[in-house]
């Protein structure tokens, strides 16, 4: 039987990791926009981008279920937030559309974990009756 591995960090959790790696492609091709993008489009996108594993991080970190579940809530916004700015990253040319799309796979995966992820924990909060 599988058991499976003791979640003791925020570096542990998978969606963590995917969301990590998900940041460090989007600060690579932000790179490459244009300069005059830098304080606007890349800095909304990096942040937006970063939010993600930021709150799925502070949340864990904290010591009350429903702050952790208020986190994940946020990172799950930050997702959609990127996504969008993907988009716009791709409308205005700055992102190949094969690229757009394997970004934006890779935050819906993320999206779907982070629902997974709260749901798991919702079991765990008392019942209001």
């Amino acid at each position: 039987m599988n058991a499976r591995p003791k979640i003791e960090s925020w570096k542990d959790l998978e969606v963590w990791k995917l969301s990590h790696a998900l940041v460090l492609q989007v600060y690579k091709i932000t790179k490459n926009f244009p300069a005059d993008e830098r304080f606007r489009l890349t800095d909304q996108l990096t942040r937006s981008a970063a939010s993600v594993p930021t709150n799925i991080a502070e949340g864990k970190g904290r010591n009350a279920l429903k702050e952790y579940l208020y986190f994940l809530s946020i990172a799950k916004g930050s997702v959609e937030e990127t996504k969008y700015l993907l988009l716009l990253s791709k409308d205005l040319g700055y992102v190949s559309p094969a690229l757009f799309a394997e970004l934006s796979d890779g935050y819906d995966q993320v999206s779907k974990m982070l629902t997974g992820l709260a749901r798991s924990l919702r079991v765990h909060l008392p019942s209001r009756t």
